[in-house]
């Protein structure tokens, strides 16, 4: 009996109602509860776990406990250590928040952060209404360089496309202007090459009846009047008349071809005369003609003598070319009726001649 009343008020009197989790500090009133482990119960290790679960039932006072344990140093020890367990692990200055409000807070700090920042990290993605004032002037800056280059991107475009473009006009320029050219230098090309043909055939001709006339034949006069003697074309005809051997003055005429019937107004590539007159009479005719410039006069070397040569109109009323000079006593007359077709050939005959002085 007095064992039974014993453990009866052992049980119902210092013993705090808990409830079965008793080491939670948040009450069935919201407000945490403190409990102080005391001093002189010495404290054990908690299992490896770190949570030590003690059952226990609510006990309202004058109402006996049912189905309490029975107290034992054991079991008190045992919640001892549960409870300074606990404590040891939250802090005395933070609440311990109940199990179901600690598994909602991070769901929604989560979905909070993930509205706030980007995965990227990009300010330009994220809600501008969530930005902080120093994020957003950074997002404003980032924002204006972009802007920038995007600017400079588009102005080298354009500048590029311009250049495309100049480029293609000045090809297109530069290739009508090379046919153009090209057009133009192939007819000069063509006229050039039709001009040298043309004189090439010149030459050729002029070179065959040089060939035609060379060797030259020479003539020879009587060596009575100083032998007289020069080359001439061998195309030319060589008529000499009867007369000339008579005493009076010696005439030969020379022609290409056939040589003409002999008369004044007859043209003759060539009339050779010896006059047996002192040659300061006969210059006394072609000074006067000099004077009333029918004739102009000139002078050459003929047989490494200065001679004079008349050229302008003749008695004929031909333009000729005489050249005078003196043969011993007697004066030589070289006569062409035609200054503009035999010239060449009379100045070439006048650097062979050749006599006895």
């Amino acid at each position: 009996m007095d064992n039974q009343g014993s453990n009866n008020f052992n049980n119902g009197q210092g013993v705090t109602p808990q409830d079965a989790n008793f080491w939670n500090p948040i009450s069935s009133q919201g407000q945490p509860e403190t409990m102080q482990t005391p001093a002189s119960q010495p404290t054990q290790s908690s299992p490896a776990s770190g949570f030590a679960s003690v059952p226990a039932t609510s006990t309202i006072p004058g109402t006996p406990a049912t189905s309490a344990p029975a107290f034992s140093p054991q079991n008190l020890n045992q919640s001892a250590s549960a409870y300074s367990s606990v404590n040891t692990t939250a802090s005395p200055q933070t609440p311990v928040m109940p199990q179901s409000a600690s598994s909602f807070a991070p769901a929604n700090n989560a979905s909070f952060m993930s509205q706030v920042t980007d995965a990227s990290g990009n300010l330009l993605n994220k809600d501008f209404n969530l930005m902080t004032d120093e994020e957003r002037k950074e997002a404003e800056r980032i924002a204006r360089a972009k802007n920038r280059v995007d600017l400079l991107k588009t102005i080298g475009l354009i500048v590029v496309s311009l250049l495309a473009v100049l480029f293609i006009g000045l090809f297109i320029w530069m290739t009508l202007k090379w046919n153009e050219s090209n057009t133009n230098v192939q007819g000069k090309i063509d006229v050039a090459v039709a001009e040298a043909r043309n004189s090439l055939q010149t030459k050729l001709e002029k070179d065959f009846e040089e060939k035609e006339k060379y060797p030259f034949l020479t003539f020879s006069g009587p060596t009575d009047l100083g032998a007289l003697n020069f080359e001439y074309p061998k195309t030319w005809n060589l008529y000499i008349p009867d007369d000339a051997n008579r005493g009076g003055d010696y005439h030969a005429y020379l022609n290409p071809g056939q040589v003409n019937v002999v008369a004044d107004n007859t043209v003759m590539a060539l009339r050779v005369t010896i006059k047996n007159e002192q040659i300061d009479r006969v210059l006394e005719d072609f000074t006067d003609k000099v004077q009333s410039q029918e004739m102009t006069v000139s002078s050459t070397v003929v047989n490494g003598v200065n001679v004079n040569v008349y050229t302008g109109k003749l008695d004929s009323d031909l333009m000729g070319i005489v050249c005078i000079f003196k043969i011993r006593d007697k004066t030589a007359l070289l006569q062409t009726d035609s200054s503009n077709v035999f010239r060449a050939d009379f100045e070439r005959i006048l650097s062979t001649i050749r006599f006895n002085s």
